[in-house]
């Protein structure tokens, strides 16, 4: 057999296998030198800002497409690289992010306290958070998230609420 041979992967795959790159990564942003899944969350919150006007139902249209591809995404990377949940993977970040911000009013303090909120959530992991970061391939890295961006909206929705609540 020629080296080529071995060497050969079709072009299809290696498109699928770019894209994913592309995606999991978020853009590329994900391979930030320093604090990526931050990173991550702020390009989260940038890329939601345009949807942030739209209907509930195209949020979370959009939302539940993300996720998917997010689980496709970086399952596929974690058998790429063979790393679970590594690093550059921001995409579980980005849709955090997005849940964080779902039901959050359109004001610059609420978006900067959901980001601070999903990030404090996402590093502390609380139940059942850590459990769901142990589901096999895209599954276990997008979870995660998800459970963070619920706990942060929840507080942010909850905040809005007692501050309404009180006339303020």
């Amino acid at each position: 057999m020629r080296q080529e041979d071995i060497a050969y992967v079709p072009r299809s795959r290696r498109t699928l296998d770019q894209a994913a790159v592309w995606i999991a990564t978020g853009g590329y942003s994900g391979y930030a030198g320093i604090v990526p899944g931050t990173v991550g969350s702020l390009v989260g919150l940038l890329l939601y800002l345009p949807l942030a006007a739209s209907p509930v139902l195209v949020r979370l249209a959009a939302l539940a497409a993300l996720f998917f591809l997010g689980v496709l995404a970086s399952s596929r990377l974690e058998g790429i690289w063979k790393i679970k949940d590594p690093s550059p993977v921001v995409i579980d970040e980005i849709v955090g992010m997005w849940i964080a911000l779902l039901f959050v009013p359109h004001e610059i303090v609420y978006f900067f306290g959901a980001f601070v909120l999903f990030r404090l959530f996402d590093v502390i992991k609380p139940f059942p958070a850590r459990q769901a970061e142990l589901l096999k391939g895209g599954w276990g890295i997008m979870l995660d998230d998800v459970v963070a961006g619920i706990y942060a909206g929840a507080a942010i929705y909850g905040m809005v609420s007692l501050r309404t609540l009180l006339g303020r």
